[in-house]
C-alpha cells in the first residue's frame, strides 16, 4: 500500500484496507491532487469497488487499476460526490494495482478514508503484471549536461549519450544533475535535449542538487518537472518505484530527504513490494571518496533499504566513478550489505579525489567519462563502467540477491 502523502504516522495507507471501519487514512491538508494505491497482491479482475469516506471525502475523483503502476487504466468518475459510502458495480478492471486519485476536495481539509474495498477475483488478470522475466540491460549515468554543444570537441555529453545509446539496454536511469549549471528550462532544451533527450521516452530520471536551482528560494525543481513532464512525477511525486522481472527499482529525491513525505512513502513502498530483488538511485551517495565526500542525509534511506534486504544503490553527485563492495550503513564490509556505484562521468567536468579514500571502496576511476552498464537476471546482478570509447575499465563480481 502507498499514497501520495499521510497526514502523520498514524494515518497511513494500510490503515484504509486493515478491515477496521474505525481506522483510516487521511491525506495532507490543502491539496486537491492525492491518491492512495492497493496492491492486491497478484494480477486481478475487479468487478466492485467499494470506499468509505470519512468527513474529509473527494467530490471528484477516479478509480484506475494498472498492471505495473506506471499506465492507468479508468475504472469510475466521480464528479459530485458527498461523502459516505460509494460502491461502483459491473466494473470490468484487470491489474494487480487499484488506485483511489482524488482532484477535488468536498471539505477544507485532505481526504480520508476508512476502507478501501476491491471485489473480484485473483489469477485471471492479463498474465505477467510487469515485463517478462529474465536477463535485461541498464545504463546510468549522472552529472550529465555542460553547456556545450556536438561541435566542441571536449563536449562529453554528446559522447556518452553515443555510448548509452551503443549499448541499447532495455531503458535509461540518470542519477541527478542532469542539466548544468542552473538547470533553467532553456537549457535543458538547448543541451541535455541534444543528447540524452534521444532517450526521454525510455528515462527514468531523478534529479539532483543542480535542479533546485532553477527557483532556489522555493527548493522547486521547476524545469526538471518541465522538461520531463509525466516521466518525473509518474506517481505525482518526484519519488516513485517500478518493477521490472525480478527487480524492483526505486527512484528518490535526494533534495527531500530531510522530508517526511518521501520517506513515509519509502517505507510503505518497501513494505508492499513482492520483488525478490531491490535497486534504488538518487543523487547525493552516502559513502563517496571524491570531492564532496559522504553524504549523510542519505543515511535514513541507506537504513530503510538495507532493512528491506536490498540489493544495490546507485548515485552521482561526485563526478567519478567509484563501486564499492556490499556493506553496511555502517561502513562495514557485510557480503549481505549494499553494493553502491557512483556514476558521476556522465559529462561535467570531472573532480578529483577527495581526502579519504572511503572503506570498502573497491574500484575507482577520477579521469574517465562514461556510462555504468547494469546486466540483471531474476536472481542477481554484475556492473560495469564503460568509457565513451567503448572501453570497459571496471567489471564488479556478480552478485546474488539476497
Amino acid at each position: 500500500m502507498a499514497a501520495s502523502s499521510s497526514e502523520d504516522a498514524t494515518l497511513t495507507p494500510g490503515k484504509a484496507v486493515d478491515g477496521n471501519t474505525t481506522t483510516r487514512w487521511a491525506s495532507q491538508e490543502g491539496n486537491d491532487r492525492e491518491w492512495i494505491r492497493i496492491d492486491l497482491g497478484e494480477a486481478a479482475s475487479v468487478s466492485r469497488v467499494k470506499l468509505l469516506w470519512e468527513a474529509a471525502y473527494a467530490k471528484a475523483y477516479r478509480v484506475e487499476i494498472s498492471t505495473d503502476r506506471t499506465t492507468w487504466t479508468r475504472l469510475a468518475t466521480e464528479s459530485a460526490g458527498n461523502g459516505g459510502t460509494d460502491e461502483w458495480t459491473n466494473l470490468n478492471g484487470k491489474g494487480r494495482y487499484l488506485r483511489v486519485y482524488a482532484t477535488v476536495r468536498g471539505t477544507a481539509y485532505g481526504y480520508s478514508l476508512f476502507e478501501v474495498e476491491a471485489y473480484g477475483t485473483t489469477g485471471s488478470g492479463p498474465g505477467p503484471t510487469d515485463p517478462p522475466t529474465g536477463a535485461f540491460t541498464v545504463v546510468g549515468a549522472g552529472d550529465i549536461a555542460d553547456q556545450c554543444t556536438q561541435s566542441d570537441a571536449n563536449c562529453q555529453h554528446f559522447k556518452t549519450a553515443d555510448r548509452a545509446a551503443a549499448i541499447n539496454p532495455a531503458f535509461y536511469i540518470t542519477m541527478g544533475d542532469n542539466q548544468y549549471d542552473d538547470a533553467h528550462i532553456e537549457d535543458f532544451q538547448n543541451y541535455y535535449d541534444k543528447s540524452w533527450g534521444r532517450f526521454k521516452a525510455t528515462t527514468y530520471p531523478v534529479p539532483g542538487n543542480h535542479e533546485s536551482y532553477d527557483d532556489y528560494e522555493n527548493r522547486d525543481e521547476k524545469a526538471y518537472r518541465e522538461y520531463f513532464g509525466s516521466r518525473a512525477t509518474p506517481q505525482g511525486k518526484m519519488w516513485y518505484s517500478y518493477n521490472r522481472g525480478n527487480w524492483h527499482f526505486i527512484a528518490l529525491n535526494s533534495n527531500r530527504f530531510d522530508e517526511d513525505e518521501q520517506m513515509d512513502w519509502l517505507a510503505a513502498d518497501l513494505a508492499a513490494n513482492r520483488k525478490k530483488c531491490v535497486a534504488a538511485y538518487w543523487h547525493e551517495p552516502l559513502f563517496s571518496s571524491g570531492d564532496h565526500g559522504n553524504v549523510p542525509v542519505s543515511r535514513p534511506v541507506w537504513e530503510l533499504l538495507e532493512g528491506a534486504g536490498a540489493e544495490l544503490v546507485l548515485n552521482g553527485h561526485d563526478h567519478h566513478y567509484e563501486r564499492f563492495a556490499p556493506q553496511t550503513r555502517d561502513a562495514q564490509a557485510d557480503p549481505n550489505g549494499i553494493v553502491e556505484i557512483i556514476g558521476g562521468a556522465g559529462g561535467k567536468d570531472l573532480y578529483g579525489q577527495g581526502d579519504t579514500v572511503q572503506p570498502n571502496s573497491a574500484k575507482r576511476i577520477w579521469d574517465k567519462f562514461g556510462v555504468v552498464k547494469l546486466d540483471f537476471t531474476d536472481t542477481g546482478f554484475r556492473s560495469q563502467f564503460v568509457e565513451t570509447n567503448g572501453t570497459v575499465l571496471d567489471t564488479s563480481p556478480t552478485y546474488s540477491c539476497h
